[in-house]
């Protein structure tokens, strides 16, 4: 009998008590401004941060965009070993498509009439030799332009400078000196122009505004070329008019620069023009081709207004509100003077023993 008597103290308060809220009214300037001062704060938040800023009433979708490019223009170039050219898109634009993306040539090495037969090396691409003894037939090392055949043959007749003879496309490329430069100044359509003042939300672009808008150098990145992105950027309210969705511009360079910290500065390769010379001798033009590669990327995203968010949003508001009485009662209860006075007026324990202890026959004594 004992032990069930203790069972009931032990239950007792846990199974058959009820907990319901009491209204305290509190006439306190520092309680009332603070808990004004939270609601006010968890107001301004729902309102102009959720809301307005986040548009918390709008449902979003990520943007699915497809990019089609097009370039235009001339320019001309005139050197000593090449003479007076003119270039247009078909020149320059290699290849002539690709998937959001466009390489512009504006430099290249062009060497002419080259045929496979036996040529010296380039004295920058491999030691100079003495004699036979130090070049091996059939060895090829990775910045060699052919096979060696096993012979020490002299650069060319005006030097003494003696490299191994190699297997290879004569005569070879010299890249020493960047012999072309591609500095464009063509036109381009009719109407409009970027400009991040008078006209940022054009999508016609000049390639110097696009590299001098990354912070770069057209003449230096010309030379040897590099990658530039073009950002395009769609933050769209659907609630609103179709005219004001548009996009935004931004371009950055995307290649390293710095020539200690990278194996190849710039964007360059090389492509070879074949074609059949006299006698049915194949022969071709290899071209090593500077120039700038565009990457266009497209990111952003929609809104428009949906009850769902909206009906969320509300209720996590309205919820919120409710850390300003939990604020205001840790305050009131744990750090103002009148703690106890206050705990005391805001808990009052009412006890029915005769719920609890009259009508229980388990701890009634025999």
């Amino acid at each position: 009998m004992s032990f069930s008597c203790g069972c009931c103290r032990i239950l007792g308060p846990v199974l058959f008590e009820y907990d319901t809220p009491r209204i305290v009214s509190i006439k306190s300037r520092k309680v009332g401004l603070i808990n004004r001062l939270v609601q006010l704060g968890i107001l301004a938040y729902v309102i102009g941060w959720v809301f307005v800023w986040q548009k918390g009433y709008q449902q979003f979708d990520s943007v699915i965009s497809s990019v089609a490019t097009k370039v235009k223009g001339v320019a001309v170039t005139n050197t000593t070993d090449h003479g007076v050219k003119i270039w247009d898109v078909a020149d320059y634009i290699i290849p002539p498509q690709e998937e959001t993306s466009f390489f512009v040539m504006t430099n290249l090495i062009m060497t002419l009439n080259q045929q496979q037969g036996r040529c010296p090396e380039m004295p920058e691409d491999c030691p100079h030799c003495i004699s036979d003894s130090n070049c091996t037939a059939g060895e090829q090392s990775p910045r060699s332009n052919g096979i060696q055949t096993g012979k020490c043959v002299p650069v060319n007749s005006s030097t003494a400078v003696h490299t191994c003879e190699v297997l290879a496309w004569c005569p070879l490329e010299n890249d020493v000196d960047l012999s072309q430069r591609n500095i464009f100044n063509g036109s381009y359509l009719k109407q409009c122009v970027f400009n991040r003042t008078t006209d940022p939300d054009c999508p016609i672009f000049r390639l110097g505004d696009i590299v001098r808008e990354a912070g770069e150098d057209f003449q230096e990145i010309a030379v040897e070329g590099g990658v530039m992105g073009i950002q395009i950027k769609w933050d769209c309210d659907l609630d609103q008019s179709v005219s004001k969705c548009v996009p935004q511009y931004t371009f950055r360079r995307l290649d390293n620069k710095d020539v200690q910290n990278t194996v190849a500065p710039g964007y360059n390769f090389r492509f070879a023009k074949y074609y059949k010379g006299p006698g049915e001798v194949e022969s071709r033009t290899l071209i090593k081709a500077y120039g700038i590669r565009f990457d266009v990327m497209v990111f952003g995203k929609a809104g428009k207004f949906d009850i769902i968010p909206t009906m969320i949003n509300i209720g996590s508001g309205l919820a919120l509100l409710g850390v300003a009485t939990v604020l205001c009662d840790v305050i009131v209860l744990h750090i103002l003077k009148k703690k106890t006075f206050y705990r005391e007026k805001k808990y009052k324990y009412v006890e029915d023993w005769y719920d609890l202890v009259g009508n229980s026959p388990a701890c009634e004594t025999p």
